[in-house]
């Protein structure tokens, strides 16, 4: 089964987990956990690395969808 998402619902839904991961990282509780000595992950990747990443990602969707635009349009201005 495939789920259909427009661009615009894409975007949308990684802004709401960059949202999500702002709010968790700014929890006097999660700053605790991760401040642990005993907090540790495979990578040394935190909380503020997955926003940064899709940050990353939204800024290339808006790239692909810019030069998208600029392809359409000059094709039908020779029309």
């Amino acid at each position: 089964m495939e789920i259909k998402l427009t661009t615009l619902e894409i975007r949308t839904i990684l802004q709401g987990c960059q949202h999500t991961l702002r709010l968790v990282g700014s929890s006097r509780d999660y700053r605790k956990i991760q401040s642990s000595e005993y907090f540790s992950t495979s990578n040394d990747v935190v909380l503020n690395d997955a926003f940064n990443i899709l940050g990353e990602v939204v800024d290339a969707i808006d790239e692909v969808e810019q030069f998208s635009q600029q392809g359409e349009s000059s094709h039908g201005a020779g029309n």
